[in-house]
């Protein structure tokens, strides 16, 4: 029913259909809510902050020129929106002290979340996200879970290219020495030793 292009709904819109925003706020309500979420760490503030994020694309949408993707546009207003919740509430964020991991290490984080459950390896890593930096959980949400490229982080988040590839890598390091307490049991059974 909804097969149609966002430009395709931005036009509508922009014709004076206004009901036709709630197409694309349809499609882009979960990955917008995930990103704010995985940022303020707070479902009420990021239900909130999602709202704001619609609110002012709906209001901005005459200035989108359609340069980048829509997805990367409504994704740019999100990740700024909730920095300013997040310097707005003035809270200290403080992540879990997360250790330093080893090359060898990194290797293993790919065999050994296959061990893990479908289900209970999303919500352990999700959980996980949340405990990276808010900079960090959106840049690896963007990446991974939402499949943008370096390029389009870039322009989300307002960094050079280096930089956002860095974080990634050390966000995967951080991700990981978090994930690990979930996976060495299974490594370790798996390998024969005793856990």
């Amino acid at each position: 029913m909804n097969h149609q292009s966002d430009q395709y709904y931005i036009n509508k819109v922009l014709e004076g259909r206004v009901n036709a925003f709630s197409v694309l706020v349809e499609r882009y309500q979960g990955l917008v809510y995930t990103i704010v979420y995985r940022m303020v760490k707070n479902k009420e503030q990021a239900e909130e902050v999602a709202q704001d994020s619609f609110v002012k694309a709906y209001k901005s949408l005459k200035n989108y020129r359609g340069d980048a993707k829509f997805s990367t546009w409504l994704y740019t207003i999100a990740y700024r929106k909730s920095l300013d919740a997040i310097k707005a509430s003035k809270r200290m964020i403080t992540s879990e002290l997360i250790e330093e991991v080893s090359e060898g290490e990194m290797e293993l984080v790919g065999d050994a979340l296959n061990y893990l459950q479908v289900k209970e390896r999303k919500k352990i890593i999700s959980d996980s996200i949340m405990k990276l930096p808010e900079d960090e959980a959106a840049i690896i949400t963007l990446y991974y879970f939402e499949e943008k490229s370096v390029k389009e982080i870039v322009e989300i988040v307002n960094l050079t290219a280096d930089n956002v590839k860095i974080k990634l890598y050390r966000s995967r390091k951080k991700l990981y020495s978090v994930l690990k307490h979930h996976i060495s049991p299974e490594i370790s059974s798996k390998n024969g030793r005793a856990i």
